[in-house]
């Protein structure tokens, strides 16, 4: 094949594009199109009328914005929004905070549940008891003026009396998760008998479980048990609401907001016949209970019903003998209470003085005997009323005043100080209140009576609070030292190290690396003897977080002397690694300049070769890929400066680190590459003999490097990228290896790859490196102890003997690639070079004998190309070579000079060709031929004249 000669910058000027003045004032293509309504037309007749619509610009009308009448939807609302006075929003605002009496700022119940259960277990036997008792005492119910009302009572109360044989029986030796299993049982008997319409079994089977929370037998599962039960409650309090409800909104619905007045008669005398059944049970608590579950009903009989039933129900608590009991019971009517009616909060005080009052109890002989019996100490009995008392002074603390805070402490104060309640109350209190008054809180902690409740418990409540409001500036360091005193004393090291991590955070937050170095080390002294490490991973790991969260820093971080001696007590693998991994996430996400800090570089070697020497041959492929990412993350941020080797150095201590991570592997060659042309930008391009060594040294680190791979594209990719930067180095011996390399490894490709876990065809890729390679072997110079175009001619031996597959036209699209390739060899000028690297065009200097080589071997190539075309006709792939012949005459017509007649003829053939069958795209066709009329209008292209007048478009049909 002849090549036509190229001018590639008059090319290239012809090609761009005229350069037009827009006056951006008069439009934009983001400017809103505006449509205005013209007049009437003058001198239309009367009663007539017509309009039309013109634009502000000459942008034709988006529909669009017509649909919106030239608004959006954004606009819209940002205009609806403004229209809105000031003031009319802030007082909307304002009645919303009013009614939003409990916000989400109030911790739920629901998140409480999951704790208690998760903390108050027993391995201890359990027991359910269904007893045949008279539940009801009818006199309370008869009616004299209404035999009917009486009767009808009469005859639920029996029904209500007739247990079925089946539930009188009792539930030994059941285990905590059995006995969980069995009231989720009855918790579903109860939906399913209220959804069959069994009123009565389902308050039966109520009164049952409220019966349970009289029962201490097993006292450590207690407030397990309390949640468990008041679970069903919860569930019967909402049937019963819903069943009224639903009575209220026929025929009409109820709005949110109702009123007595606005309940029906059928409804209140169904809710008051159940307030009656529930008056009539005979023991005090399920009564107490009951009636609290369906609290909110009382808003259908009465606007200040809850107001005065509260009260009620908080005094009969006193008559409940049980401390705990008492206490959980005060514990679900305040819950309750914030659910119905959040505002009163007089019922809520009450309760919490009642159970104030009610302390004194624990210390009486039945209490101390059932301690005995059971084999509980005070402290763990005493850990019992935490949640119960915890949640009450939560409701009363809830967005209370100053004052009422203040006066709780007052009443700790007169109990003694008493260490259960001084830690809910730590708990329970807003952390500003809290850390505002922590030197008061520690004062009265100190006279507390350690015997029930230990002090560092307490301490630990008072961290938590300081640890997220700040105290006074000037009593910070006293308040830790204080604290630390009495943790540091701490026995048993996991109650030392529980402590220790809630204290840790206030200490990084306030406090500089002296004093985290300090508390550092007084962990490894507490928890390194008999390796007590082993069992507080969690609580440990706790600690590295917080003070990650706080030291960005990594240059202080690690010139903490305690800090990597910590690390060290990480001994479990899993652990260990997601340690390393936590603190490789901080440090790229906070560390923004590169370092070369030795103390970090270090440090993060060792952390990162933890992670790496965790990977094994069970390591998943995602696990793997993960901690490479951060590993590469690291290297990134390794930059010596101008000591480039200090940078190879340490690239290749990094090899030999990370060698069982191919993707750390992939970024070090990167880097090496990189730090090569850094070499060269700073010097410019011309090398001095100290730099020329460097930059081999760079090749040879990643010649050496990349065979370790196991991906083959991606040792294509490195070698070929390599090549190229050992090329714009002027290391031509060096590229020449790489090159070599590439070539043979070609015939190792698979016909299928792996791709993100699938099996794909390997062609597609294959296909996409080849045309990489031929692009950058036009400026790569012949050797000049080879032949002439003897990597050329090495690449396509190597495709000619590949095992491609089957029914497959790729071979011959490589073939069809090469051919611009030698075109471009064949041009006086190459279309691009590398600096101070001598090209082809520079050694042969347009040598006849060079040209004549790129034309046999061109030649060479369109005959196979033409023969694998025959072939494809004979094999009916008709479409195949259609879109094979389009391609090559596309070719023809870009790089071949046309004015050679076998060359112009085999175009038309090879156009009629890919017509032939109908299959060529006529959109694409009709462009071609376009262009082609256009380039014959060059005075050196006018011979296309008379190509194109024998190019014919051939119907599909």
């Amino acid at each position: 094949m002849r090549s036509r000669g190229r001018n590639y910058e008059a090319e290239l000027q012809r090609c761009r594009p005229e350069a037009a003045l827009v006056e951006f004032g008069d439009y934009h293509p983001l400017k809103s199109i505006m449509v205005t309504d013209t007049k009437t037309r003058r001198g239309a007749r009367k009663g007539s009328t017509s309009s039309s619509s013109s634009s502000s610009s000459s942008a034709p009308l988006d529909p669009l914005s017509s649909m919106l009448d030239g608004t959006d939807p954004l606009s819209m609302f940002a205009a609806a929004s403004a229209t809105e006075t000031p003031d009319l929003g802030r007082k909307k605002w304002e009645k919303e905070k009013e009614e939003e009496v409990v916000g989400p700022d109030f911790e739920s119940w629901s998140l409480k549940r999951g704790e208690i259960l998760a903390r108050f277990t027993t391995t201890e036997k359990l027991s359910i008891v269904s007893r045949r008792d008279k539940l009801f005492c009818y006199s309370k119910l008869k009616d004299p003026g209404s035999s009917a009302v009486s009767e009808k009572v009469r005859t639920r109360l029996e029904e209500l009396d007739d247990l079925e044989e089946g539930s009188q029986r009792e539930l030994l030796n059941l285990s905590q998760q059995d006995y969980a299993n069995r009231i989720e049982e009855l918790n579903q008997s109860l939906k399913e008998a209220w959804a069959s319409d069994q009123k009565v079994k389902a308050l039966k089977i109520v009164i049952q479980c409220s019966k349970l929370l009289s029962d201490t037998s097993v006292i450590q599962f207690y407030p397990s048990k309390f949640v468990l039960i008041t679970d069903i409650l919860d569930t019967f309090g909402r049937l019963v609401y819903d069943r009224i409800w639903t009575m209220c909104s026929d025929p009409r619905p109820l709005p949110d907001s109702f009123t007595v007045d606005d309940v029906n008669d059928t409804a209140k005398e169904t809710c008051l016949n159940w307030f009656f059944k529930i008056a009539s049970i005979r023991e005090l608590l399920p009564r107490l209970y009951v009636e609290a579950a369906i609290l909110k009903c009382n808003c259908f009989l009465n606007k200040c019903g809850i107001q005065e039933t509260l009260p009620r129900l908080t005094a009969m608590i006193r008559g409940i003998g049980d401390p705990l009991v008492a206490a959980y019971t005060r514990a679900y009517l305040c819950r309750v209470g914030m659910e119905v009616a959040p505002h009163l909060k007089d019922s809520l005080n009450r309760n919490f003085f009642d159970l104030l009052g009610s302390f004194r109890q624990i210390s009486s002989e039945s209490v101390q005997n059932q301690l005995v019996l059971q084999r509980v100490e005070v402290p763990e009995y005493l850990t019992l009323y935490s949640p119960a008392i915890s949640w009450i002074l939560q409701c009363i603390a809830y967005r209370a005043p100053e004052p009422l805070l203040t006066e709780m402490m007052e009443r700790c104060k007169k109990l003694g100080n008493n260490a259960l309640l001084l830690n809910s109350v730590m708990r329970a209190f807003r952390p500003e209140f809290v850390a505002g008054r922590a030197t008061d809180f520690i004062g009265m902690i100190k006279d507390c009576d350690e015997a029930g409740f230990p002090k560092h418990l307490l301490f630990g409540s008072l961290g938590r609070s300081v640890a997220c409001a700040d105290p006074p500036e000037s009593e910070r360091l006293t308040i830790l030292n204080e604290a630390w005193k009495v943790v540091t004393k701490v026995r048993s090291p996991q109650d030392y190290i529980n402590c220790a991590e809630i204290w840790v955070e206030f200490t990084c937050r306030h406090f500089s690396k002296r004093e985290v170095n300090t508390v550092l080390a007084d962990i490894i002294k507490h928890m390194t003897p008999d390796r007590a490490f082993e069992d507080a991973y969690p609580q440990l790991q706790s600690v590295i977080r917080k003070i990650l969260t706080y030291f960005h820093d990594f240059s202080v971080l690690f010139s903490m002397e305690r800090f990597l001696p910590f690390l060290d007590m990480f001994q479990k693998d899993s652990v260990r690694v997601e340690v390393c991994r936590s603190i490789m996430e901080v440090f790229i996400k906070h560390q923004v300049e590169p370092t070369r800090d030795p103390v970090i570089l270090n440090a993060m070697l060792h952390i990162c070769k933890t992670m790496h020497d965790s990977v094994n041959a069970l390591t998943v492929e995602d696990e793997k890929r993960s901690l490479a990412l951060l590993i590469i993350g690291f290297i990134r941020m390794v930059c010596f400066g101008r000591d480039f080797e200090q940078q190879l150095s340490f690239c290749v201590e990094a090899r030999a680190t990370f060698c069982n991570l191919e993707s750390v592997m992939v970024q070090l060659i990167h880097t090496v590459n990189q730090l090569a042309m850094e070499t060269s930008r700073v010097m410019r391009g011309s090398h001095s003999r100290k730099t020329a060594a460097f930059v081999r040294a760079c090749a040879a680190y990643s010649f050496i490097t990349i065979p370790s791979l196991s991906s083959i594209f991606s040792r294509l990719s490195l070698y070929l990228l390599s090549g190229q930067v050992a090329l714009a180095n002027q290391c031509l011996s060096q590229a020449d290896a790489f090159l070599k390399a590439a070539v043979s490894l070609l015939p190792e490709v698979p016909r299928s790859i792996s791709v993100e876990g699938k099996l794909r065809a390997s062609e597609s890729f294959l296909l996409d490196f080849i045309n990489n390679f031929l692009a950058t072997l036009l400026v790569v110079p012949d050797h000049p102890e080879h032949g002439v175009l003897y990597l050329v001619r090495g690449l396509l031996n190597m495709i000619q003997d590949y095992t491609w597959e089957d029914n497959s036209d790729a071979k011959v699209r490589v073939y069809v690639s090469a051919l611009p390739l030698l075109a471009a060899m064949s041009q006086e000028t190459y279309l691009y070079s590398i600096p101070k690297v001598d090209s082809n065009e520079t050694l042969y200097g347009g040598d006849p004998k060079f040209l004549l080589e790129i034309n046999k071997l061109s030649e060479t190539l369109i005959g196979q190309v033409l023969d694998h075309l025959k072939g494809l006709g004979r094999d009916e792939a008709t479409r195949r070579q259609g879109a094979l012949a389009f391609s090559l005459f596309g070719v023809l017509l870009a790089h071949g000079d046309l004015r050679n007649n076998k060359l112009s003829q085999l175009a038309v053939n090879l156009w009629n060709l890919s017509h032939k069958h109908g299959y060529c795209e006529t959109r694409v066709s009709v462009r071609t031929l376009e262009f082609i009329k256009h380039q014959a209008q060059q005075a050196d292209m006018s011979h296309l004249s008379d190509t194109v007048q024998r190019l014919v478009l051939q119907s599909r049909t």
